[in-house]
């Protein structure tokens, strides 16, 4: 655990605010889930909800079943990071932070179906200099709120992505969006 030198209050209501500059570093936005746990010793811990990472297994083998399938990088997210990932390269994105683009993509509920020529492709995570070839990007709803995403993605610029490749991540992101109520 690193120290922050920041010291707050309790106040009356039992309230801490967070310094903004954790919040900003972090992601944490107003309405932003977080997990409370404490230890022996007396530490409170303030960690990301991701409602997702409650199903990490389940959702690494339905991103491996769907790359399996279709011969593409398949990966789910939540609102931060990818939490699986399956298919060559998946190494690259496996935990890593998601790019501003795509955590907006799934702010605003959008759905992408770009092939390698089209524009507009996003990168999936923070690190990537460009998009991947094509790509379909769909939505993980729960409970009427955005979670996460699934994302299936070519390697080269000759893969193109239809209406197959649209319907399997629409299912993906549907199913894992039901598993999530239940």
């Amino acid at each position: 655990m690193k120290a922050t030198g920041i010291v707050r209050r309790i106040d009356d209501l039992g309230r801490v605010v967070i310094p903004k500059e954790i919040r900003r570093t972090l992601r944490i936005k107003e309405g932003t889930p977080l997990e409370i746990f404490t230890d022996r010793e007396g530490e409170i811990i303030l960690k990301k909800y991701s409602p997702i990472g409650e199903l990490s297994i389940f959702a690494r083998e339905y991103a491996e079943a769907l790359s399996h399938t279709t011969g593409y990088l398949a990966c789910i997210t939540d609102h931060d990071q990818v939490v699986a990932a399956s298919g060559a390269g998946y190494k690259e994105l496996m935990g890593k932070e998601i790019s501003p683009d795509l955590e907006e993509l799934i702010t605003n509920r959008e759905t992408k179906c770009l092939n390698s020529k089209e524009k507009g492709r996003i990168a999936v995570i923070s690190e990537e200099k460009e998009a991947r070839a094509g790509q379909v990007i769909y939505p993980i709803i729960c409970e009427g709120d955005a979670i996460g995403s699934v994302v299936l993605m070519g390697r080269e610029e000759k893969e193109s992505m239809g209406d197959t490749e649209k319907k399997l991540v629409q299912t993906a992101a549907e199913f894992l969006g039901r598993q999530m109520e239940q």
